[in-house]
């Protein structure tokens, strides 16, 4: 189930008798549709030839080459953004485990685990965009959702906070 920066608490079952108690995707957001996309091409595209006819019309006509390498340097870099764009990770939380597993944009697979009794949420202060979110545990710190605004890691945080609190508190005899 794919809920972006919300925490899922459908219950659903696990390996054995285990219920996921939180269940979250991360990805990086990407505002600007295929649609979109074309548009800005376009758009690009068509300022570029005009100053081009203009460049040959007052005899610098090597300029229209320059104008044409612009367009495909703007075209390949958006085409890298999309391909960063594939990487997700998801967090999820049993009472036994919280598992962190990275899907890089190649496919390659990374998985983390954690005893959740343990696990400290990190947050640096003040919570800006570039502030680090990470989980941490007997000595060995794992960042994640480095792609998160500030509030959403901040929300993040606090929802999977949460959820670990109520695995502390289950497990209180």
């Amino acid at each position: 189930m794919i809920c972006g920066m919300k925490a899922c608490r459908d219950m659903e079952p696990v390996a054995g008798d285990e219920q996921k108690l939180f269940d979250a995707i991360l990805y990086p957001h990407r505002s600007l549709s295929a649609t979109g996309f074309w548009m800005v091409m376009g758009f690009v595209a068509g300022i570029s030839f005009l100053a081009g006819i203009v460049a040959v019309a007052i005899g610098a006509w090597p300029v229209l080459g320059f104008f044409g390498l612009d367009l495909l340097l703007l075209a390949w870099c958006f085409r890298r953004n999309y391909w960063d764009a594939r990487l997700y990770e998801t967090v999820q939380l049993t009472e036994r485990a919280l598992t962190v597993r990275r899907v890089m944009p190649t496919g390659r697979t990374r998985s983390w685990t954690f005893q959740p009794h343990w696990l400290r949420i990190e947050l640096q202060e003040p919570v800006e965009p570039d502030s680090q979110l990470a989980l941490a545990s007997h000595g060995f710190r794992l960042p994640i959702g480095s792609f998160l605004s500030a509030e959403e890691k901040q929300a993040f945080a606090q929802a999977l906070g949460a959820a670990l609190q109520q695995v502390r508190v289950r497990a209180v005899p």
